[in-house]
């Protein structure tokens, strides 16, 4: 395909793919149980944090996670006093990670306007890969274990940070179509990169848009400069193109 063939196709498929009933079995509709915004992006957050592995292995933590917290992430969050021993594990992420997780998400909220303002710290750094550094610094700046700074990737050691990308995609996108949230407004949709993994990856090979093979942060920069002469306003509304693409193996 050409350009402008690519692009049609492309926009074509986002359109397609960016519903909620192609997403109700997708991590994402567990925070769109709640209504309150800070209910909301803890639990796209911790959801997010955990979104590897199979969808029915993440819903089911997932579930699991808003259960011990009693349905209300915010309310709990707020009131923490600390516990190694909740009884919670998926995959690597285990209890000592969610101890730190909740008083870190504690301290942001009590000394740095929540996760939103965690990654707005510093606003003239209006680039996705110095909020990501920015807002790591912040969230580890608690005592804490080394094994849980796995959990948090970091794009300046040329992460992907996939999961902290697809959260931004959550809590900044429009919530026009029912899927993202829009709950964001310090960060534009035009600084947005796409969650980059295999299959989105693979994708965009077969495509012609990536020729890099690693899945890494320098992959992401070739990617996002790619979709931007497609869209500049919003590059990552391609990775419901992407994504939707691979599941279905329309390639």
């Amino acid at each position: 395909m050409n350009q402008a063939d690519l692009k049609e196709y492309l926009d074509f498929k986002a359109e397609q793919y960016e519903c909620f009933d192609f997403l109700e079995q997708d991590p994402i509709s567990i925070p769109h149980r709640f209504i309150k915004k800070e209910d909301i992006e803890i639990a796209a957050f911790l959801i997010a944090t955990i979104a590897w592995g199979n969808r029915q292995s993440i819903l089911k933590s997932g579930n699991r996670l808003m259960d011990l917290f009693d349905n209300e992430p915010y309310h709990f969050i707020m009131n923490y006093q600390g516990s190694k021993s909740i009884p919670f594990v998926h995959r690597t992420f285990n209890s000592i990670d969610l101890d730190f997780f909740c008083r870190s998400l504690k301290n942001l909220y009590e000394n740095h306007n929540g996760l939103e303002g965690a990654f707005n710290i510093n606003p003239e750094d209006n680039h996705l890969k110095a909020r990501i550094s920015n807002f790591r610094s912040v969230f580890l700046d608690i005592p804490h274990e080394s094994r849980s700074e796995k959990h948090i990737s970091n794009p300046i050691k040329n992460s992907a940070c996939k999961r902290i990308v697809m959260f931004l995609r959550w809590m900044v996108r429009s919530n026009e179509k029912g899927v993202d949230f829009g709950l964001w407004h310090h960060i534009s949709k035009s600084e947005l990169y796409i969650p980059l993994d295999v299959h989105t990856g693979n994708v965009a090979r077969s495509l012609g848009i990536l020729k890099r093979k690693q899945n890494d942060w320098k992959t992401n920069e070739e990617l996002i400069k790619k979709l931007r002469k497609m869209d500049k306003l919003d590059p990552a509304k391609y990775d419901f193109a992407l994504f939707g693409i691979g599941v279905n193996k329309e390639l």
